[in-house]
């Protein structure tokens, strides 16, 4: 099967239920992830009453089952989150572990006969992508994926030729449709509501295209920068990191058509389509920055150029978006913590009294994805305080309407349990984002230094030369 297309489902395919799974092994859950995610996302699934299978933990370390809820405790308490204990014991009680040398086909028949009668596992790769491979195919030899699903954790390759060679490792094991891919971004409150404030509201939609709206701005802001991360983030870099699939995320669910259904297949074709639709990215519409003080942490090469901040320009070329660019920036220290996407509209026209000129600001419509979310509207009104038509602005913030979400792993890891593949990426949708920013990977322009607290390079503000200016993140006060 080709790897960049998706396998063709029927219609009575398509509304099938998945089976739940009826036990979830993970590898790796010893390690980092596990401790900072992994076991408080699973401990919250038991207190809402969304787990009923056994875990069976698989990694290197010679631990026994009491290790192994000794670290669970001691994660779900490092969140600062009070343990109820009956919650606690019974998701203790789900625990077995399995240690072994991954190379070793001898520790997947012991997998095998800890999970003996399964009838759906889902395996959790919670490893480096390097050990995916050897996994799925030990997996594979001990006759355990037949009906299985597997979940991997990004990066999912680091170009566009890595990732088609990643799928292609894992496809000569399993099924593309038996593959969810991890992406953190896609479990967060914010991307399905964009999809229902488009299409689930007739006084949008008609809006929401090139008739009406001059430019898309999404910002990824964190004021935070790489800290003790600096082994893994020099490799990699803004654009790989959160670029080419978190914000890619937000491109697709804020241009795509209309779904013709809501399965998983439907979704995904009309993501991938838009994707098609889009350029490659123009390294002449690219700028890099690289916060003042980075290249003294530990990890960092001392004559690093990775990029700590991006911003970009795509076009998409299709009827609703043609001649509307897309921007898009991602940095660290900057001033403030927030993603949103933001439709700038254009000015009406001028009118010819005073009333009516144009003001500064044009029509906007603010989605704040994270951390906090919400919509803003942005209108021009003949306001008592003012000479002549003003902003205001209509505000919800989601938190008010619906009270606290659940986390984004806990999300993930309960539609992989339940086998809902909406909320994970499939190969070809991957690896066309890769051919977007592949240019930008092949002559990356060089790097400008930017105060910590500032708004980045002053070179991205002549990206959006002629569509005004970069606008600030609304933050909720």
């Amino acid at each position: 099967m080709s790897t960049t297309e998706a396998p063709q489902a029927t219609r009575s395919d398509q509304s099938a239920k998945p089976a739940p799974a009826d036990v979830l092994v993970v590898f790796g859950i010893t390690g980092d992830l596990a401790k900072v995610m992994t076991f408080h996302s699973l401990y919250r699934l038991e207190q809402r009453g969304l787990l009923d299978c056994p875990i069976v933990g698989v990694a290197v370390d010679d631990w026994t089952v009491d290790d192994l809820a000794k670290r669970a405790r001691e994660s779900i308490e490092g969140t600062g989150e009070p343990i109820d204990p009956q919650v606690f014991d019974r998701f203790a009680a789900r625990l077995s572990y399995v240690s072994g040398d991954f190379t070793d086909p001898s520790m997947y028949e012991r997998v095998g006969a800890a999970i003996s009668g399964a009838r759906t596992p889902v395996f959790y790769l919670e490893i480096p992508p390097f050990l995916f491979g050897t996994v799925v195919k030990g997996l594979a030899e001990a006759g355990l994926t037949k009906t299985a699903r597997v979940v991997v954790e990004k990066p999912f390759g680091h170009d566009q030729a890595s990732a088609r060679e990643l799928a292609e490792d894992l496809h000569q094991y399993i099924d593309e449709s038996q593959l969810f891919r991890i992406d953190h971004y896609l479990g967060k409150m914010g991307l399905e509501e964009i999809l229902y404030i488009r299409f689930a509201n007739t006084m949008l939609e008609p809006v929401w295209n090139r008739n009406y709206v001059g430019s898309v701005q999404i910002t990824m802001a964190e004021d935070f920068g790489v800290e003790d991360r600096g082994h893994f983030y020099d490799p990699v870099g803004a654009l790989r990191d959160v670029v080419v699939n978190h914000l890619m995320q937000v491109v697709g669910a804020t241009a795509m058509e209309p779904p013709a259904g809501g399965d998983a297949k439907t979704l995904q074709d009309a993501k991938v389509s838009l994707y098609r639709a889009i350029r490659a990215a123009d390294p002449a519409q690219y700028v890099r920055g690289q916060y003042d003080g980075y290249l003294g942490i530990d990890g960092v090469a001392p004559d690093s150029t990775t990029e700590t901040y991006t911003a970009l320009r795509l076009e998409i070329d299709n009827w609703r978006w043609s001649g509307v660019p897309f921007f898009i920036r991602a940095g660290k220290r900057l001033p403030v913590t927030q993603t949103e996407v933001r439709l700038v509209f254009k000015h009406p026209p001028r009118l010819g009294f005073a009333l009516l000129d144009r003001g500064p600001e044009p029509n906007q419509l603010v989605v704040k994805l994270d951390p906090s979310t919400g919509v803003r509207i942005v209108l021009s009104a003949n306001r008592a305080d003012a000479a002549k038509a003003a902003p205001i602005l209509f505000d919800v913030e989601f938190a008010e309407m619906g009270g606290e979400g659940a986390t984004p792993y806990e999300v993930l890891l309960h539609a992989a349990l339940v086998g809902q593949s909406t909320r994970f990426t499939r190969q070809d949708g991957i690896e066309e984002t890769w051919r977007i920013m592949q240019p930008l990977l092949d002559a990356p322009p060089p790097v400008h230094v930017y105060a910590p607290g500032s708004w980045g390079p002053e070179a991205a503000d002549q990206l959006v030369a002629g569509h005004g200016r970069w606008r600030e993140p609304w933050i909720t006060s």
